[in-house]
């Protein structure tokens, strides 16, 4: 061997155990065993203590890990549902994502970590199916003078026929999530892979835009403009430019709008602002806008219920937000205006909003 080609081999080799040999580094976490139990670890030998906060553990509360003396905190949980689960550790009061698992949530302040705990056949699983593709598309927005990116999914077979045009959902994230949420963590994109496969849905386009306008550590005064912001966003920049870039089916029977917690606030208020553009709109475990319920006061339920073709709602029962929606309900019936509640077992998680897309994406276009 030449002497530059062993320095190189000698240089390589170093840089393979410097990344493997890393205190931790042979830690396993998570551990997902048959029975679906999970077991999570984390190498903190000089920590005081360590816990656990998951999906299925309640807000503001974690579940403590046990130390083996030998520098591991640990704890195993479930068994769990079939899922995607978001889940961090705190180590001595440092909230952080898992250090040895690749999977990464990012959200617009702290990240954290998420674990796929398989099932059989599941909606949101890779099956072997046509698949569709999702890409990342920036565009310069004149409203907030900046560039933003949408995550954008186009069916199976869309680049086959340069000449079908398509239905197309926007559909939108929660709060502190970014674009990327509804595929890393929702798997929108396998879902309608399946349902398509299944011919449960129509073959769709689905624009995944960013959806905080306003800073997420703003203050509160601020903060509240970003639902107007996100109106004219997706109206003025957002719209056109999925219409001039994809092959989107003209007319409003052929546009819906939906999204979970903020998200189903930013649907609401753009779909019933804009019923010219928005013939169905849904609502997963969502926010209110301010002016929701009076609108729906003033509304005459017959125009209504003549141009909005679908209004579907879905919360879990364990959501803060499950009484008002309930509460709702009741005012919708009382009014006649059509719509469709969909309450669910299940808090304010992804667990919950996958299985909302599942039922509400095969409503769409038919």
């Amino acid at each position: 061997m030449k002497p530059i080609a062993a320095v190189i081999v000698l240089l390589l080799a170093t840089c393979t155990l410097a990344q493997t040999s890393q205190p931790g580094s042979s830690v396993i976490s998570p551990e997902v065993h048959p029975d679906r139990t999970v077991t999570f670890r984390i190498y903190a030998p000089k920590a005081t203590e360590a816990a656990l906060f998951a999906d299925w553990i309640p807000v503001n509360t974690t579940r403590a890990m046990t130390h083996d003396g030998k520098g591991i905190w640990s704890i195993t949980q479930g068994p769990l549902p079939p899922g995607i689960y978001i889940y961090t550790f705190t180590v001595d009061g440092i909230t952080m994502p898992d250090p040895v698992n690749p999977r990464i949530k990012l959200r617009w302040r702290t990240s954290a970590s998420t674990v796929e705990v398989p099932g059989d056949h599941e909606y949101w699983e890779p099956r072997d199916v046509p698949h569709g593709k999702v890409e990342i598309n920036y565009g310069k927005s004149a409203v907030l003078n900046e560039t933003r990116a949408a995550w954008i999914y186009t069916p199976p077979g869309y680049s086959h026929d340069a000449a079908a045009r398509y239905p197309v959902l926007y559909l939108f994230h929660g709060s502190n999530d970014t674009a990327a949420g509804w595929v890393t963590v929702g798997g929108a994109n396998f879902i309608l892979d399946n349902l398509i496969a299944e011919k449960r849905a129509v073959p769709m386009i689905v624009v995944m835009p960013y959806g905080h306008t306003i800073p997420y550590e703003a203050p509160n005064a601020e903060r509240s403009k970003n639902n107007a912001l996100m109106e004219r966003y997706v109206i003025e920049d957002l719209a056109p430019m999925v219409e001039q870039e994809y092959r989107i089916k003209p007319g409003r029977e052929n546009h819906a709008i939906a999204g979970l917690s903020m998200g189903g606030g930013h649907a609401l208020q753009i779909g019933l602002n804009h019923l010219d553009q928005f013939s169905a709109i849904g609502a997963f475990s969502s926010a209110t806008p301010p002016s929701f319920e009076s609108n729906l006061k003033k509304a005459d339920a017959t125009d209504f219920n003549e141009k909005v073709n679908l209004l579907w709602i879905s919360c879990g029962r364990d959501d803060p937000a499950f009484g008002r929606w309930q509460r709702l309900d009741g005012v919708m019936n009382d009014l006649k205006i059509r719509h469709t509640f969909y309450p669910t077992d299940g808090a304010h998680t992804f667990t919950v909003w996958r299985k909302s897309l599942i039922e509400f994406a095969p409503l769409l276009f038919r």
